[in-house]
């Protein structure tokens, strides 16, 4: 009998070898699967197992991480300060961040994590806020450069401006002694040129991301309802009544815009449960 040489001995462990990693991939593809069942089931933390059980069999599984980071924001309560609770906003961006390392542009975990700031900004105090609204705005930024056509990400930009200016403005028309549903602009020419030249780059910017998102989706309720909010604020900062009133009125029609184009599209839901034939 011929007694095995190196080379052999190398062939056979190498195919060994191959055999093990083809096992493990199927193994990992197997978690994968049951993971997304319990996912679709909201049975959260048991898909967090089974995808993280996916990963440790085959570390390029392209979809395991995603999905486990996503598990990981789907426990997540915004607002909710418990240390479990916060335990799962940073899984979720460590594992989105992992996800990243290998994919700069994956949409899922950009809008993920741009999701998770823009939420995490609400209760928090306004310093704090604005913040988490800088950091989102870079996440959706980031969103929007990987993927241009990307409705969501402009309207969020959009909604975030909205966000930023909207406290400035109360704060000022509170000084200024003018009732919520006083007519403007502000009073305050001094505090009017402050807040012009801090936020009307903002708010244009804000207006710009709207109109991009609705180039995308022209019956965008949503970012109609936020257009109208940034014109009509910034109808505030105008320099005279007749300025202010022309862009209340752009406002209005914005907002007619929103509550037609919501109104529209509930009717089309409506005929569609209905069994009736939709027709573009």
């Amino acid at each position: 009998m011929r007694k095995p040489t190196l080379l052999g001995a190398l062939l056979v462990i190498g195919a060994l070898t191959l055999i093990g990693t083809g096992c493990s991939k199927l193994k990992s593809r197997d978690n994968l699967n049951k993971g997304v069942t319990a996912y679709k089931n909201a049975k959260y933390s048991v898909a967090v197992d089974l995808f993280q059980e996916a990963i440790n069999l085959d570390p390029e599984n392209p979809n395991a991480r995603v999905y486990l980071a996503t598990a990981y924001m789907m426990q997540w309560i915004p607002g909710a300060i418990s240390p479990e609770n916060l335990q799962f906003s940073t899984k979720a961006k460590e594992e989105f961040g992992k996800v990243l390392d290998k994919d700069p542009n994956n949409g899922v975990a950009l809008a993920s994590l741009a999701s998770l700031a823009f939420n995490e900004a609400d209760p928090l105090p306004l310093e704090q806020k604005m913040g988490k609204l800088d950091e989102a705005a870079s996440w959706y930024t980031k969103l929007v450069t990987a993927d241009a056509k990307n409705r969501d990400g402009y309207y969020s930009l959009g909604a975030i401006a909205q966000k930023k200016f909207y406290p400035a403005l109360m704060t000022a028309r509170v000084n200024a002694s003018m009732k919520p549903d006083e007519p403007g602009p502000l009073k305050d020419k001094k505090t009017k040129a402050e807040l012009t030249a801090k936020y009307m780059p903002t708010i244009e910017d804000g207006i710009k991301n709207l109109d991009k998102a609705l180039e995308i989706d022209k019956e965008s309720d949503d970012a109609m309802a936020y257009k109208n909010l940034l014109i009509r604020e910034r109808a505030d900062l105008a320099d005279d009544k007749d300025a202010y009133k022309k862009q209340i009125e752009e406002a209005d029609s914005w907002l007619q815009k929103a509550l037609d184009t919501k109104k529209l599209k509930q009717e089309r839901a409506e005929k569609k449960t209905s069994g009736g034939i939709i027709q573009d």
